[in-house]
């Protein structure tokens, strides 16, 4: 039962912010990334440390390392089938409050229309 969907957050003005984000980073950057991603499609509810970690308010974060850089990707679980992708970023070394609060942002909005804010990389 571990293995869950991956679904990408949808903005209502089409853009998915993730794939945005992962169109700006190197080759090596985004293999490792999408691996990741993998693992979680995978291993779902059961992903721990180091690969990932709860943050706050039900917002978790990918962890990949490359070349010295801390390279995160926000999410949220909805039900037990599938996880949703906020968005990434270039961690220092805190992940920044605001990032957090624009997941929150972004599960409060996928929760009350998750049609509207679905995105499914397969499609």
């Amino acid at each position: 039962m571990p293995r869950v969907k991956v679904i990408f957050f949808l903005e209502e003005d089409g853009r998915v912010p993730v794939i945005d984000w992962l169109d700006e980073l190197s080759e090596k950057a985004q293999d490792k990334c999408l691996a990741r991603l993998k693992r979680l499609e995978d291993l779902g509810h059961e992903l721990r440390r180091p690969e990932a970690d709860l943050l706050r308010d039900g917002i978790y974060e990918l962890r990949i390392g490359l070349r010295g850089l801390n390279y995160r990707i926000l999410y949220f679980f909805h039900g037990r089938e599938a996880v949703v992708i906020s968005h990434g970023l270039l961690k220092e070394r805190v992940v920044p409050p605001r990032e957090i609060d624009g997941a929150v942002e972004r599960r409060k909005r996928f929760e009350a229309d998750p049609k509207r804010h679905t995105f499914s990389p397969e499609t």
